[in-house]
């Protein structure tokens, strides 16, 4: 008779292996994922939080214009379903978030309690749902081709019991738990260049050697997760007010250490923009031109490894994140780290 644990390995294992998520994209398309659904639009309360919820659409609008992105050739996702949720998530996870007063905690935005659930469904969850389908199917594009990019996720405070800092889904988790047992990848590194800790991944790979964690954030504000502190691999504290230069230096040493220490098979690299001078809650003082090398270091480092990498746009409190986004990833392709006219990628 089989154990408790051993039945749940095998249902997990047939939630992946049963999931649509993972799906052939042809070659005419990018491995640049989003959807007109990541937006969220509610009534004008989404305004109520810091968040920028239709930078998602303004960073492809921006690529569009830049003439580096033809709108054809973005992939769209499926919506997460309440099966591939339980890859990660519990049953009893899931049902709090039928509950108005659970998600409006969890988004930090109070007024979305008044609301009955089937609207903050449809409204809010709906739209990080598709992100979590955009984030899952990112690393078999990112194995396919060598990078992809989400231009949504990077939910790095919701673990599998628990949401917070405007995270409602883990699906940074989910995709790991994917890339296991559909592309049968067992070593996968987490690139974390948000503020803020990524507490929610930490937990859930807490003493699981096969994940590396490099996260490097601002110790002085949200989440203060001082437990989850514990199962980061590689900790990169940069304080309140640190500056670009600073900022590199640090990440360069820390790439370095990174690459000696563990060789994964895929890298999820977490680039939020809340490291952008000026941003209320990240804190810290990096130019745009300091984010743009920032993701060039990173797509270097798993370029000159040959490790197939995958990017998530995560935080960012302000207006302009959206074309600072948008800026780096026209340089990326410009150094030719990544091919956003379609076809084979890049060499």
């Amino acid at each position: 008779m089989s154990s408790p644990s051993s039945a749940n390995d095998a249902l997990v294992r047939n939630r992946i292996l049963s999931s649509k998520l993972y799906f052939d994209v042809p070659s005419s398309k990018v491995p640049l994922i989003y959807s007109e659904s990541y937006d969220i639009s509610f009534l004008g309360i989404e305004k109520l939080h810091p968040f920028d919820s239709s930078k998602w659409g303004r960073i492809c609008r921006f690529l569009v214009s830049f003439g580096i992105l033809d709108k054809k050739c973005v992939v769209e996702p499926l919506e997460a379903s309440k099966d591939d949720l339980l890859v990660v998530h519990s049953e009893s996870y899931l049902n709090s978030l039928k509950e108005s007063s659970n998600v409006a905690t969890i988004i930090e935005v109070p007024p979305v309690v008044l609301f009955p659930n089937c609207l903050v469904q449809h409204k809010v969850l709906f739209p990080f749902r598709k992100q979590v389908g955009g984030t899952i199917l990112a690393a078999k594009l990112a194995k396919e081709r060598g990078w992809s990019i989400n231009v949504g996720g990077g939910f790095h405070h919701c673990s599998a019991e628990k949401g917070g800092g405007f995270c409602a889904y883990a699906d940074i988790s989910l995709c790991i738990h994917f890339a296991f047992v559909r592309l049968k990848i067992s070593r996968v590194m987490i690139i974390d260049l948000d503020a803020h800790q990524g507490n929610g991944h930490e937990m859930d790979f807490a003493n699981d050697s096969r994940v590396y964690i490099l996260d490097m954030y601002n110790p002085g504000i949200y989440p203060l997760d001082y437990e989850a502190r514990n199962y980061i691999n590689q900790k990169v504290e940069v304080k309140s007010g640190t500056l670009t230069e600073e900022y590199l230096q640090k990440l360069d040493e820390a790439l370095e250490v990174a690459g000696q220490r563990f060789k994964p098979e895929l890298v999820i690299y977490n680039a939020g923009t809340d490291i952008l001078e000026g941003d209320p809650l990240g804190r810290l003082k990096i130019s745009p031109d300091g984010i743009a090398l920032r993701d060039e270091k990173v797509f270097r480092f798993a370029r000159e490894k040959n490790i197939p990498i995958v990017m998530l746009t995560s935080g960012g409190y302000m207006k302009s994140s959206a074309k600072v986004i948008a800026d780096s990833i026209a340089n990326l392709s410009k150094k030719c780290l990544i091919e956003t006219s379609g076809g084979p990628k890049a060499t």
